[in-house]
């Protein structure tokens, strides 16, 4: 029997599970599928949400704790692994951003570097920008970092610590319960049905993670929907671009080595993940239409992940009622990078007894409303 068993291995389960083993706590890591394929792999890596005032307060505490502690995290990533999920602090150029005036007094309230480039400027700073953008929004300190290569590494640590097993491949099928407490999990590994027990359990499942609870009367429903999030890859020789660049939704996200993102969508088609040709050229469209030499290449990949939708973006993080002994930590939709490490830490101090970094109120299942209609 472990002290945790966490279910879901990607960003968020593989951080609480580094969390918690460092703590001293026997960890069972478990994916219906491989380490860190779902949305973990598929977002592009923000460190920070594309328009951050547009998000309560509760979001914007998880990702100002988060912002500060990502470098270090990548750092003593690479220190124990050798992998490197290649941090870049670039900073995100916001192009004729509608309600700059909200912005600006955001970025004023919470102490956040945010100033308005003219288009001049804008052009100094990006030379090979589209023509036609009258001004920006700039904010220096936003970075990113290659998600795919950021849960290798996390993978590559838990492999060393003797206190964590981690098992692909195995599907729970059900969360059995006696009394108050959940008592084993079922599931499904190489077709053969196996229990795992554990002292506590958690639903790390991201946009599953409300189908794997549906068999429980909970207290407070756990309203996680899956929202599918297209995007694009074209490749350069060098970057094309120096900064993250944001319009109308739509982004750029150049790599080191002259990869550059473009997404992405919002579709709301259940747990179809199959990518589309209509979706592929109105992303190519956005591309080119911030970066014209997009106009004549071709990308060289598509693909789609599932984001674990949310009211107001808000997670879920805490103990589900009337389970003693069940948590969850869920619900991220399209901030799951930048909010992980902060949810994770949370989501600990909870499990463990300690002090907690940030007032979880917020975050509490108990404390949420239903998710409503979109």
């Amino acid at each position: 029997m472990s002290d945790v068993l966490i279910v879901g291995a990607g960003i968020n389960g593989l951080l609480l599970s580094r969390e918690l083993a460092s703590a001293g706590a026997e960890i069972t890591l478990v994916d219906a599928g491989a380490v860190g394929r779902e949305a973990s792999w598929a977002g592009g890596g923000i460190v920070s949400p594309l328009y951050p005032w547009r998000y309560s307060a509760p979001v914007t505490a998880l990702v100002g704790w988060a912002q500060k502690f990502y470098p270090d995290l990548v750092q003593s990533l690479l220190a124990e692994t050798g992998v490197d999920a290649q941090y870049q602090r670039d900073g995100l150029l916001m192009l004729d951003a509608a309600d700059r005036d909200a912005a600006l007094a955001w970025a004023a309230h919470y102490g956040q570097s945010m100033a308005v480039l003219s288009a001049a400027d804008c052009y100094r700073q990006e030379a090979s920008l589209a023509p036609g953008f009258s001004e920006g929004l700039w904010m220096p300190a936003v970075g990113h970092v290659r998600n795919p290569r950021l849960c290798r590494a996390l993978q590559a640590s838990l492999a060393l610590d003797a206190r964590i097993r981690v098992l692909e491949n195995t599907e729970v099928r059900e969360i059995q319960t006696e009394g108050d407490r959940v008592s084993a999990v079922t599931a499904s590994r190489g077709g053969n049905p196996i229990t795992l027990e554990s002292k506590t359990t958690v639903i790390c499942a991201g946009a599953w993670s409300r189908r794997l609870l549906s068999g429980l009367a909970m207290e407070s429903p756990i309203e996680v929907e899956p929202v599918k999030g297209q995007m694009l890859l074209y490749k350069f020789d060098s970057p094309p671009v120096q900064s993250i660049l944001l319009h109308n939704g739509r982004y750029l996200i150049p790599r080191r080595d002259g990869h550059l993102l473009v997404g992405s969508t919002l579709e709301y088609p259940g747990f179809d993940k199959a990518i589309s040709t209509q979706v592929r050229t109105g992303l190519a469209d956005s591309a080119s239409g911030l970066l014209p030499a997009l106009g004549s290449m071709e990308p060289i990949a598509q693909w789609s992940g599932l984001r674990p939708g949310s009211k107001g973006g808000i997670p879920y993080i805490g103990p589900i009622a009337p389970w003693e002994n069940l948590y969850i930590n869920a619900g991220q939709f399209r901030n799951g990078l930048v909010l992980a490490p902060a949810s994770a830490r949370l989501l600990a101090d909870l499990i463990l007894g300690r002090k907690p970094l940030l007032d979880p109120e917020p975050y509490l299942p108990a404390a949420r409303q239903a998710f409503g209609q979109h």
